[in-house]
């Protein structure tokens, strides 16, 4: 997800089922099918957070999710062109009449969601697309959730479901302040005994040594936040010996300066019958969407997934901040990545 996306309320929890392969990425029966949505509800979450109820324009259901999914919105804004931004999905799974989302008022992103923080009201329509999950829920003994600012939206849920089905579990949520710290009291108020609660302007920075001190191997950890938190998480988990943590990222990593060096690669589009060179300029996903493939991309980043693309031939290099590495086996994200090979096999 991208710092203008944040997810919103749930009302109901499913239980937690068994664990997913790690490599599988799941969507509903066409996750790329566009459904015309009509903002049914508004409402004030947080400083600078409102959440939306969103109800199928046609009145018909809407595609099942579970916890971890999200959409993809797609607006027209007067000076910014027609945008897509990603949201998680938070309202109750079971309700195919409703999706809810939340959106940040975000003056340091790229723009899409303030603006429709500051303009969209109650039956306002949008597309969407999905849903989709590349931050699946698995079943474990025991759960430690660290949250960090809007990314207690995307842990909200699971929260939720472990609660519901008596599995042991902590959260740590940190925020610059209260205010701005969606869910907090409703957090506090449901589970006093479980959630640890982190004001920057109260009490500083956590101290994720000694929150993931108390983690055993048999604990699973979920983590979504700003960028350093989570490569802090990350070093902190493997300096302590834990497993690694499942991550939501709301911005791609950086690499150093030189890593890549893009060069021009031959690339076969099978199920199209087209072989084009993908120049140094170019991405793949830019070729693909020329010739006509209906691969669509949405953050153009390497982090929403939704250009994932199976492999048939090549060794593609891995530039994205979102594949396993049993997925990067046989796919890639090509809005980002290119090849390691002078040509590439794409099923596309």
């Amino acid at each position: 997800m991208h710092p203008d996306q944040i997810s919103a309320t749930r009302t109901a929890t499913p239980a937690v089922t068994e664990p997913p392969d790690p490599g599988i990425t799941s969507a509903g029966p066409d996750a790329s099918a566009l459904i015309d949505v009509v903002i049914a509800e508004r409402t004030d979450l947080a400083e600078d957070v409102m959440g939306l109820a969103l109800h199928r324009k046609d009145g018909g259901p809407l595609p099942r999710w579970d916890a971890g999914s999200h959409i993809d919105l797609i607006f027209p804004t007067p000076t910014l062109g027609t945008l897509t931004r990603q949201y998680s999905l938070c309202g109750d799974p079971s309700d195919d009449r409703e999706w809810q989302v939340a959106v940040l008022g975000d003056l340091h992103g790229r723009g899409g969601s303030r603006y429709l923080y500051d303009h969209l009201e109650v039956g306002a329509v949008l597309q969407a697309r999905g849903p989709r999950n590349h931050f699946p829920f698995a079943a474990a003994e025991e759960y430690l959730f660290l949250a960090g600012g809007i990314g207690i939206t995307p842990i909200r849920p699971m929260v939720a479901a472990a609660a519901a089905a008596g599995t042991r579990w902590q959260l740590h949520y940190a925020g610059r302040k209260r205010s701005r710290m969606a869910f907090a009291a409703d957090f506090v108020a449901a589970h006093p005994g479980n959630v640890h609660i982190t004001a920057e302007d109260e009490h500083g920075f956590p101290d994720l040594r000694s929150i993931l001190g108390g983690a055993t191997r048999n604990t699973a950890v979920y983590s979504c936040g700003p960028a350093p938190m989570l490569d802090a998480v990350v070093s902190t988990c493997q300096e302590l010996g834990l497993p690694t943590p499942h991550l939501e990222r709301f911005t791609a990593d950086q690499p150093d300066p030189g890593t890549f060096q893009d060069k021009p690669v031959e690339v076969e589009f099978r199920q199209m019958g087209v072989t084009r060179t993908v120049a140094e300029n170019e991405s793949i996903l830019d070729v693909a969407e020329e010739l006509g493939s209906p691969i669509f991309g949405s953050c153009r980043e390497g982090i929403c997934g939704t250009c994932e693309t199976r492999v048939l031939e090549g060794a593609p290099e891995h530039r994205d901040s979102l594949l396993s590495d049993e997925r990067r086996a046989n796919h890639m994200l090509i809005c980002v990545s290119r090849a390691l090979s002078p040509r590439l096999v794409l099923d596309a």
